[in-house]
């Protein structure tokens, strides 16, 4: 284990919640595997806490990065849990395609997603597909599509698929990108323009 991860380790279990959010954005940047069962240890604490939500987002997305699928089935009950945070299901949702993606069950994962119809949660898988860049089957993007469609396109939810769609091929795929560019969100037209392209964008989740 890397100095850098041990000394992140350690500070997971810090008083102040600024530094054990810290020490996860330090964990989720190095993606050490071996920091996975100290982060979900770590994030099954913070959650008694719901005033610190930015530390629970940022332990969530490191488990993404430093967890393995074995985490999968905790994350997946935690995101049903009616009491989780928003920030938790948009974390946990790019966590659980990022840990599928490992065990070559993204689709499932995705698809797992969707069917919650948690807006939320599907947001932070397609960020998640979005950043991995991951070439999706056509039965799973005319899914991924039908989902976002089917909200106002004032609605935050299309950016990421805006960006995704660059490494997407097909008709459908062209015409969502196409009335992207003519929506009314300038986030999501300049990331429809740069996937006409083929371009990706420099885009980071928080």
């Amino acid at each position: 284990m890397a100095l850098d991860a041990v000394e992140a380790i350690s500070q997971l279990q810090d008083r102040s919640s600024a530094k054990r959010r810290s020490a996860a954005k330090r964990l989720r940047r190095l993606g050490d595997p071996s920091a996975g069962p100290a982060l979900l240890q770590a994030l099954k604490n913070e959650l008694r806490d719901s005033r610190t939500w930015e530390t629970q987002y940022q332990m969530t997305m490191a488990l993404g990065t430093c967890g393995s699928p074995s985490d999968l089935s905790y994350l997946r009950d935690l995101v049903l849990q009616r009491e989780t945070l928003h920030a938790v299901h948009t974390a946990g949702g790019d966590a659980i395609v990022r840990l599928g993606y490992m065990e070559h069950s993204h689709t499932e994962a995705i698809r797992w997603c969707l069917s919650t119809g948690n807006e939320t949660l599907v947001g932070g898988a397609l960020q998640a597909v979005a950043m991995l860049r991951l070439v999706l089957d056509q039965e799973t993007v005319t899914n991924v599509l039908d989902f976002v469609e089917s909200r106002s396109p004032h609605d935050g939810i299309y950016f990421w698929p805006a960006v995704a769609a660059a490494g997407w091929t097909g008709q459908r795929v062209h015409d969502f990108l196409t009335a992207c560019v003519s929506g009314p969100r300038s986030d999501v037209v300049e990331a429809a323009t740069n996937s006409l392209a083929g371009n990706y964008g420099t885009y980071r989740p928080l």
